[in-house]
């Protein structure tokens, strides 16, 4: 019994019992790190994807810090030291594990970022190339948490560093209004999706070119001269857009306007006309190709060839080659393609001398 009793008062006492906490944290932590590694580890080994792999190995450390600062905690609760030496303790201890959780939290995040940007098919809005503007939004988030836990821990007051965070808001609000402009249209134009990166878009200033970046601020076109654009975002998020790659496909309908002289015969225009695709390449078959008699001109009958290209890019080319097509066989056909023709009439001949 004696040696019983001694081994409580042993334990009982203020020295001994601190440090029966701090071990028993210490064990505690080093149990569940085993049980991460041996149980946890070899469940999220069986499914499918690496996600809970990931997370699991991102929660680890972290769980098992905490426990250890919750055993230095109590320990110091239980140590009945003077208030301002519990209040700087305590206060490092809810600070050192902000730090953690926040750094565990950014971690997770951006693996959670990862997965989900690779499932375009089901959320367009968060791909590769906006993981920076998410990846941004998650730092704030973290960083706020943090700071709030660290203004707790530490008992300083939120009211006025809130309204002086107000004041200086609306200030840079203003200062920076076209800045913040951009951003938001960029933002907007990544979660509406008018067009990506590859397509060939049209602007109101007759601007045309492929999209080849889309960032917060700006859009960047490459011209067909090869001349690269920057189009601020407020601009085309304000403005009318033609995306020429987008609907159900890439197609794009090409047009080749010609005139044939009246009293030719209409019939054979439109099988010459035809017969001026076969060759080009990149023309589809399908849709196929169609002549449409528009107009009775001024000076002759105005035909139209329609044709459907595979992508916008071949258009100049396509263009090129259905014109001289169209041209050598209304010559080798015997149309003619009027042209506007003026006579000028001499009232009087100038006297000589």
């Amino acid at each position: 019994m004696g040696n019983i009793t001694s081994i409580v008062e042993l334990a009982t006492a203020p020295g001994w019992r601190h440090a029966l906490i701090v071990g028993g944290s210490l064990l505690a932590a080093l149990v569940v790190w085993l049980v991460f590694t041996r149980v946890v580890f070899l469940f999220t080994k069986k499914t499918k994807t690496e996600v809970d792999d990931l997370i699991a190995l991102a929660l680890r450390k972290p769980v098992a810090w905490t426990i250890i600062l919750l055993g230095f905690a109590w320990a110091q609760v239980e140590s009945s030291a003077p208030p301002h030496v519990d209040f700087v303790v305590l206060g490092a201890i809810l600070t050192v594990g902000a730090l953690i959780w926040a750094a565990a939290m950014k971690r997770i995040g951006h693996i959670v970022l990862q997965v989900v940007s690779r499932r375009v098919d089901q959320l367009s809005w968060i791909e590769p190339k906006t993981l920076p503007l998410f990846d941004m939004i998650l730092n704030i988030m973290v960083a706020g948490g943090f700071l709030y836990v660290f203004c707790l821990a530490w008992s300083i007051p939120l009211t006025s560093w809130l309204a002086s965070a107000g004041v200086v808001g609306i200030a840079v609000g203003f200062a920076a209004k076209d800045t913040l402009a951009n951003l938001f249209s960029g933002i907007f134009i990544i979660a509406d999706a008018p067009y990506k990166i590859g397509d060939y878009v049209v602007l109101e200033n007759d601007i045309r070119g492929e999209v080849i970046e889309i960032g917060m601020r700006s859009t960047r076109l490459l011209t067909r001269d090869d001349i690269e654009v920057t189009v601020p975002n407020a601009v085309i998020g304000t403005g009318r857009i033609i995306n020429q790659t987008g609907g159900p496909h890439e197609k794009m309908r090409v047009r080749v306007k010609v005139a044939a002289a009246y009293g030719s015969d209409a019939d054979q225009v439109r099988e010459v006309m035809l017969s001026s695709v076969a060759g080009v390449q990149d023309v589809c078959g399908d849709p196929s190709p169609r002549v449409r008699f528009r107009n009775f001109g001024d000076s002759g009958l105005e035909f139209e060839l329609l044709a459907w290209i595979e992508k916008p890019v071949h258009r100049g080319r396509v263009l090129d080659a259905l014109n001289t097509a169209v041209y050598k066989n209304f010559a080798a056909a015997g149309i003619e393609i009027p042209y506007a023709k003026r006579d000028v009439y001499i009232k009087e001949m100038p006297k000589i001398g």
